[in-house]
């Protein structure tokens, strides 16, 4: 049996930089037409120069691969209009980050204020340039992202003309929302359509399953299934691929981060085929993201086979999701 997908993209990802970005970097690229590559470095990419530099560092370690990397800018409350209209033409979005709230956020957002924010709300309206918006506050893990969920109803009723993609979406409450605000989207991680708190913490802790926003429960796992399998326009697939070297999972102080890019698309084939939906896959994996983007990702064609993959234990010194276990299925061609 075979399955062919269509410019497959994965519209949130991180691909580190320096001796990591050359370890990962071609995983993605192999079999993702695209990905828009997260700016949280150290330091964070706030500018044209450092934004064009780390492109071009990306693209030198995919190496032939046809990939594209869709760039973000670190969000800050001071970009003027002039700076973000001569940043447009290289940007696909801006990332909204409380500060410190996960990996190389520091420099993020003190205050989610609108009167704080308005002004560069109001360019990226005008300008049409989405917002991306980790969403979890500073309280109880559990409860981090459902409190933020105010105020991303404050953000999408305040400017409507706003495109504001809620990431990394792990709560029924955040799927509640998407249809209550025209202008909110959603990115969903292969992880969280797959484990809840318990498959992290509930034996023994699992580090290569650590993430934030942290897991959630079995009902919050549902919601994100039904959504993602039914192909609902306002959901696509961000795998928020992070990865971290062993001995910052394996550790005390564990990172938090899923290195999924390698395995992705054969567990999501999997997992619609298993609820028999594999004919919203192609929605989920790139037609919606083309849409709420507005954009023509490059041409490739995927072709998966139903034929056991078993998955490396790592790659490079990074731990893969599923690491050592079998797949039922393979990518057989690219082109």
């Amino acid at each position: 049996m075979y399955f062919t997908l269509q410019s497959p993209l994965d519209m949130h990802l991180h691909l580190r930089d320096e001796m990591m970005l050359y370890q990962v970097a071609v995983h993605s690229a192999k079999s993702f037409a695209g990905g828009l590559v997260m700016p949280n470095l150290v330091p964070p990419v706030t500018s044209i120069e450092t934004l064009l530099a780390y492109k071009e560092r990306i693209l030198t370690a995919c190496g032939n691969e046809k990939f594209e990397p869709l760039m973000s800018l670190f969000f800050r409350n001071d970009y003027s209009y002039e700076f973000l209209q001569k940043a447009k033409p290289y940007i696909y979005a801006l990332k909204l980050y409380p500060s410190g709230i996960t990996t190389n956020s520091e420099g993020g957002v003190n205050s989610m204020d609108i009167e704080n924010l308005r002004a560069t709300f109001e360019a990226m309206s005008e300008l049409e340039i989405p917002l991306c918006v980790h969403g979890e506050t500073n309280g109880f893990v559990m409860d981090r992202e459902a409190e933020f969920g105010s105020i991303y109803e404050q953000f999408a009723s305040n400017f409507p003309k706003l495109k504001i993609i809620m990431e990394h979406i792990t709560t029924k409450h955040s799927v509640d929302l998407l249809s209550r605000y025209e202008n909110l989207y959603a990115t969903i991680t292969l992880h969280h359509l797959l484990i809840t708190l318990d498959d992290v913490i509930g034996g023994a802790m699992q580090p290569h399953l650590f993430c934030k926003p942290i897991a959630k429960r079995p009902e919050d796992r549902e919601a994100l299934l039904h959504v993602a399998l039914s192909g609902d326009s306002k959901v696509m697939f961000g795998s928020d691929s992070a990865p971290h070297p062993l001995h910052k999972k394996e550790c005390c102080g564990c990172a938090a981060g899923v290195f999924s890019a390698p395995i992705a698309l054969q567990v999501l084939v999997e997992l619609f085929e298993k609820h028999n939906k594999l004919e919203n896959l192609q929605a989920f994996i790139s037609n919606n993201a083309r849409v709420i983007y507005n954009f023509i990702p490059l041409a490739k064609e995927v072709i998966l086979e139903k034929k056991p993959f078993l998955v490396p234990n790592n790659y490079g010194d990074v731990v893969p999701m599923f690491a050592g276990a079998e797949l039922a299925w393979s990518i057989k061609n690219v082109h």
